[in-house]
């Protein structure tokens, strides 16, 4: 098997994706929100995007003022958005790297649809926390699970479907808000507030969290 096959998830365009419609109007909404309540982001509008995947997602904020250095695993994705956005600063790269030692460390980081592939989460979670400074958010998309949606799902005979085991590089790990929770705190992140977008609430097709890491009091602000 050569490497290509094993590099990472495959992409066949560097376009935005049908779930992106779901989650970007309110990652816009949270950033905007951001910058209005932290007067350091008007002046630093720097995000660290962990999991780009293809660059859609960094264009379309890029396109918002927003300055994004990113990486992903998949040297396919990469050279994809390589080539179709030249102008982004986007590199092969994985969670299971010393990324903040490599890239510094950043207001915001946004991690999208990334946490459900990952083999080691708390190594993920440590690399979203030490990519953040002090004080920073942390933006994070990954499919819904709860309980109305899981009997959803076996009630009408869609669990192989959502579930599946034959998707190559696809979701290893489920995620309730009270698991992505515990995972978070373990990380050292506070403040960590949920919102479900696609479809109603209890059946939600996506889940958005937004956790603070904390300032050192001895530090200061």
């Amino acid at each position: 098997m050569d490497r290509k096959t094993i590099s990472g998830f495959p992409y066949e365009h560097a376009d935005l994706k049908p779930h992106h419609g779901i989650l970007l109007p309110l990652i816009h909404r949270q950033l905007n929100a951001l910058e209005h309540a932290n007067l350091r982001l008007k002046t630093d509008r720097r995000i660290f995007e962990l999991g780009c995947g293809n660059g859609a997602v960094a264009q379309a904020l890029s396109e918002k003022g927003w300055n994004v250095t990113g990486v992903d695993p998949s040297s396919e994705g990469i050279a994809l958005a390589n080539r179709r956005y030249p102008s982004l600063n986007l590199h092969e790269g994985s969670a299971y790297e010393d990324l903040s030692g490599t890239y510094g460390q950043y207001p915001v980081v946004l991690s999208l649809e990334v946490v459900e592939h990952t083999y080691f989460p708390r190594l993920w979670a440590a690399a979203v926390y030490a990519l953040l400074q002090p004080g920073g958010t942390a933006i994070i998309s990954t499919p819904y699970h709860g309980y109305w949606k899981n009997l959803a799902l076996a009630t009408t005979g869609q669990l192989d479907d959502h579930f599946t085991a034959l998707w190559d590089h696809g979701h290893i790990k489920f995620w309730s808000i009270k698991t992505l929770t515990i995972l978070l705190r373990e990380a050292g992140f506070t403040d960590i507030v949920f919102h479900r977008v696609g479809r109603l609430p209890p059946i939600a097709k996506h889940m958005i969290a937004v956790a603070i890491k904390p300032v050192d009091p001895r530090q200061g602000a």
